[in-house]
């Protein structure tokens, strides 16, 4: 049955004594792994969590998300993933509109205290909250009675997940999948880096984003290959990894494999076991391409291109040359039929893992997907004759940030709420560390003294820190065309 607890127990019996995670000291076979999820499961159940609840997860990349995630889809939640970089408001959005029944939280991470954060928002918080330790080993114990027949139960058309991705309006939209689309997309993407048991894959790429999550969590389960889960990316950190733990697969955004490269640590550690990369959250030179291969040892560099409401839609294929890998997102994967609209060049995708719709959002699902089952992804591209996909604008001025989507209209909200604002306008600019940061275009109202520091202060109380705005111009008015659009495209080029 195509159901993510069917897939943990066919795991467990396919794979038993093979580890299915490493996170530093502790190392979990397949066996392993399914017996903590039971025991999670058992423990939410205990709690009073029932199929189709909403349980929030808000942890960074540790064993503890894995059991915790799957330990919920075992009962039959749904799983809502938390960026854990967002501010407490963000959070308590997220919470109330989700109805969510079960919050597991780390309880402290990157010297903050999420939970708090929350409590400081006036969140209402569930009535079941399980606080994380991060340093000490996931061991929920509860009992596993009725465990294994609740997760039978579980049904392929089911709601699985709801990833939250933010939208030209600003406001954050649920894009809600079903146990056979995560359970699809991940088999896909597996399939076309060619995942082996015998594979070592360190995961960079949050959990809480759809890549860690199904092109990382679900993609192991699915083949057998090794987590290594890393909380935050650091070169020395993950150099030592690839070396000590014989890492073969480590897909990333392309400033993680840059990094890698400047890294003057880099020729002191034994990097030959690597051989699949994935990448795609932004343009990919072809000398990085080449770089890859030649000092990185990757037999295999790959791009892509998905979205949340379709997780992984096109893929590279091993044995494409350099050129084909940095100039296209590669051609169609999971089931997709991928076309461009004739008169806009907007990418349209539609197949069975597109997703299921917008969380209580009548309007934007039917606004994204048409009557005839395509979903408009706010992305521009074109087709060659291949089929293969190349990215060339992006419809909805979203800009990346270290491998992170940012929405402009989403920052201008923000911005526009400290006093003495009038207009604000919001771009991304590159940036030679992170592909892109924001900056910020300010129209001061009459007589108003507001400072640089003043919005960013504000900005870092509101919004996570890849959407803070690195850079802040004060302008006397905002360039408009006829119709009195703000023209984005000249304050790009005025940088």
């Amino acid at each position: 049955m195509e159901t993510i607890p069917a897939a943990v127990v066919r795991a467990a019996e396919r794979f038993g004594d093979r580890e299915a995670v490493v996170d530093g000291p502790l190392r979990l076979t397949y066996t392993q792994l399914h017996q903590r999820v039971r025991h999670c499961a058992g423990l939410l159940l205990a709690e009073g969590i029932r199929p189709g609840d909403r349980v929030v997860i808000c942890s960074p990349n540790t064993h503890h998300w894995v059991v915790a995630a799957l330990g919920a889809l075992h009962v039959g939640a749904t799983l809502v993933p938390l960026n854990t970089r967002f501010t407490g408001p963000e959070m308590r959005d997220l919470l109330d509109r989700t109805h969510a029944r079960a919050l597991i939280v780390a309880s402290t991470f990157l010297g903050v205290d999420r939970l708090a954060l929350l409590e400081e928002s006036g969140a209402k918080l569930p009535d079941t909250v399980l606080r994380v330790d991060l340093t000490q080993p996931a061991n929920w114990d509860g009992d596993t009675t009725g465990v294994d027949e609740v997760a039978a139960a579980v049904r392929p058309d089911d709601v699985s997940d709801i990833l939250f991705t933010s939208g030209t309006t600003g406001r954050s939209k649920g894009a809600m999948s079903a146990h056979r689309q995560a359970l699809a997309v991940a088999r896909a993407w597996a399939e076309c880096g060619d995942l082996q048991p015998s594979d070592r894959y360190l995961v960079v790429n949050p959990f809480f984003h759809s890549f860690g999550y199904k092109a990382g969590i679900l993609a192991a389960l699915l083949t057998g290959a090794t987590l290594v889960p890393e909380r935050i990316f650091d070169v020395t950190r993950t150099l030592r990894l690839i070396e000590t733990e014989h890492i073969t697969v480590l897909p990333g955004a392309p400033t993680i494999y840059q990094m890698l490269l400047d890294s003057p640590l880099r020729n002191d550690r034994d990097l030959n076991s690597l051989r699949l990369a994935v990448t795609g959250a932004a343009t990919v030179p072809v000398a990085l391409v080449e770089r890859m291969q030649a000092e990185l040892a990757f037999d295999t560099v790959l791009t892509a291109y998905g979205l949340s409401e379709a997780v992984v839609a096109t893929m590279c294929r091993p044995g494409d040359d350099p050129t084909t890998v940095a100039h296209t997102s590669g051609r169609a994967t999971a089931g997709f039929e991928v076309r461009t609209d004739p008169r806009t060049n907007e990418i349209l995708l539609r197949g069975p893992n597109v997703m299921l719709g917008y969380l209580d959002d009548p309007d934007a699902t039917a606004k994204a997907i048409d009557s005839d089952g395509w979903l408009h992804t706010g992305d521009v591209g074109s087709l060659d004759e291949r089929g293969y996909l190349t990215i060339t604008d992006r419809i909805k001025d979203m800009y990346i940030c270290g491998g992170f989507n940012v929405y402009p209209a989403e920052v201008e909200q923000v911005v526009a709420r400290v006093p003495g604002i009038a207009e604000t306008a919001v771009v991304g600019v590159p940036d030679a560390r992170l592909g892109e940061v924001g900056k910020a275009f300010v129209v001061l109202q009459p007589e108003a003294s507001v400072s640089t520091e003043d919005i960013l202060s504000h900005c870092k109380r509101n919004l996570a820190n890849y959407k803070v705005p690195r850079q802040v111009e004060f302008c006397g008015e905002l360039p408009r065309n006829a119709s009195g659009k703000v023209l984005k495209r000249l304050l790009k080029e005025s940088r």
